[in-house]
């Protein structure tokens, strides 16, 4: 049986990854204890990396495919192929942020403030970039962890990463710059794309993680509706969200359903029923394929 050599992400964003691939139809099983997950997929042969060694392993084929953060293939400036954008992180559905941070007490406004000053990161080759782009000189040295801490005390400044900025400002910091936004990726060797079976095994997958993304936060309503009430109950969903309506069998009423922000269902079921929407069904969905 052929094969199709996975990478997924070691670390922060391994939880959320494997929550994803359930959701999109892929049943994967992590062991504490081994960096091989098992799969109900037999055409897959997964493996855990970190994220910042992802691209490299993808583009040097150890890998066929693999899912990593686009700052870290920036940083490592691999040659990969960027099958799709998958826009989820450790903790929800917002993109990182690599940003530029001092103390809230320090004096430093801007970049070039730092001049001939001293800058801690893990994403070293990519802050090098920025502050050459900006013309200024800087030490940047390499951050084995608890890059927040160090700022003021052991460097001036630290590039770090964020999804909120509350550590930065819990640990008072301020942030002065953005370098980078970054959301993961799921990216493919350019190898494998040549060949048709793991091309299609590829794109395959890419369209079941996009649409199990799709569906996050987002639930399918029924519902039964007087014939004479359905402009009324049409008014009351959400604006753009079209309703499936199908008539009832021999009967004065219809049914109606539509897909919509699972957030929204709340506001409407009262206005619902005090239009005459009877037997309202909310269901759950996997999967969204557009």
């Amino acid at each position: 049986m052929r094969k199709l050599k996975l990478g997924l992400p070691k670390g922060s964003l391994q939880d959320a990854t494997v929550e994803l691939f359930k959701r999109a139809g892929f049943r994967v099983g992590v062991s504490t204890r081994s960096y091989y997950p098992t799969s109900d997929d037999d055409e897959l042969e997964i493996m855990l990396v970190r994220s910042q060694e992802m691209a490299k392993y993808v583009q040097d084929g150890f890998f066929d495919a693999g899912l990593t953060g686009y700052d870290w293939i920036c940083e490592s400036g691999a040659k990969v192929e960027e099958v799709c954008e998958l826009n989820y992180a450790k903790s929800g559905f917002s993109p990182v942020r690599w940003v530029l941070a001092v103390p809230e007490s320090s004096k430093i406004k801007s970049a070039k403030d730092l001049s001939g000053k001293c800058v801690a990161t893990e994403l070293v080759n990519c802050t090098r970039k920025y502050f050459a782009k900006n013309d200024v000189n800087v030490n940047v040295e390499f951050s084995w962890g608890a890059t927040e801490v160090k700022a003021g005390k052991l460097v001036d400044a630290v590039v770090d990463l964020t999804e909120t900025g509350y550590s930065l400002k819990k640990n008072g910091l301020k942030i002065i710059d953005e370098l980078l936004i970054s959301t993961t990726r799921f990216i493919a060797n350019k190898s494998a794309l040549e060949d048709k079976w793991k091309m299609e095994k590829i794109e395959s997958m890419s369209a079941l993680l996009q649409s199990a993304l799709a569906a996050q936060g987002v639930v399918g309503l029924k519902m039964n509706v007087p014939v004479e009430q359905i402009d009324i109950v049409c008014t009351i969903l959400p604006a753009l969200k079209r309703p499936t309506i199908s008539k009832l069998y021999n009967s004065e009423w219809v049914a109606l359903e539509v897909v919509l922000d699972e957030k929204d269902v709340k506001k409407i079921i009262a206005p619902l029923r005090k239009a005459g929407a009877m037997g309202i069904i909310e269901y759950s969905l996997n999967k969204i394929i557009y």
